[in-house]
């Protein structure tokens, strides 16, 4: 059927393409590979202090052994759970605050300056209060990782909203289309790409928030084990529990793009 549908030109563009991408695949993974073994290599060599700069082969027997004590799923659960709540906390009530900005034109004039400032707050300021307010659970790493996402989810997807075509908004209002009908008929659809941009942006923050919030108050979770690590001297649980949080942040990031790549079919 694809030789049916398809000119031959077409078929071999496509074969390119896919060539192209395993290619890219394998220099990715090429790269990656060479920089762990020549940072294994240096370590076994003594070129550099494995002590204080750890190994693979360290890293890898540290996560080893976290997974034979039972800890290694148990602070993983425990940072991912933190992270994806905040996520979607400040994700959703980000979208709806600057839904409601956007419908009025008075409200966003008059507390744009505040949201702008409270972008610029260094949150990490704001530990102490948080402890006091909310208390040392997990509830208070959830709100640390929602403050410091939200703001970029309002500002960001209300500058989406803002950017839409004016021709096209100024027919719609020609048409007799209120407001309300311009954001369900036109500026949510046509923002689409701006909102998955935003999801992207906000998970990097919300993994930042959430190790934040566990270097202030925690007992369990990644930021824990880093923060432990460090105290105790201990570089390679510190460095696992660090490739293990990129790894998470990374496969979080993949199911955005995942999306992303939906919705573009």
């Amino acid at each position: 059927m694809k030789n049916l549908n398809c000119s031959e030109e077409h078929l071999a563009y496509l074969k390119r393409k896919k060539i192209k991408a395993v290619m890219i695949n394998a220099a990715r993974v090429g790269i990656l590979c060479a920089l762990l073994g020549l940072w294994e290599l240096c370590a076994q060599l003594k070129l550099i202090d494995p002590f204080v700069t750890s190994s693979p082969s360290r890293i890898c027997a540290t996560i080893g052994e976290l997974y034979a004590n039972g800890n290694l799923f148990y602070h993983i659960g425990v940072t991912l759970m933190e992270t994806v709540a905040g996520f979607a906390i400040a994700a959703g009530l980000g979208y709806i605050v600057a839904v409601l900005l956007y419908m009025s034109d008075w409200a966003r004039r008059i507390f744009e300056p505040y949201i702008v400032v409270l972008n610029s707050l260094p949150k990490i300021a704001l530990g102490p209060l948080i402890i006091i307010w909310i208390g040392t659970g997990y509830s208070a790493i959830i709100f640390m990782t929602v403050l410091v996402a939200i703001i970029v989810c309002i500002m960001n997807t209300l500058t989406g909203f803002l950017s839409v075509d004016k021709t096209m908004l100024t027919l719609m209002k020609a048409m007799g289309a209120g407001k309300a009908q311009q954001l369900t008929k036109l500026v949510i659809p046509a923002t689409l790409p701006s909102l998955i941009n935003t999801l992207k942006i906000a998970v990097g923050l919300s993994w930042i928030g959430s190790i934040m919030g566990e270097y202030i108050v925690s007992r369990a979770g990644l930021g824990y084990l880093i923060v432990y690590g460090g105290q105790v001297f201990r570089l390679d649980l510190v460095m696992a529990a660090t490739i293990i949080l990129c790894a998470l942040a990374g496969g979080m990031y993949g199911i955005i793009a995942l999306i992303e790549k939906r919705l573009n079919k």
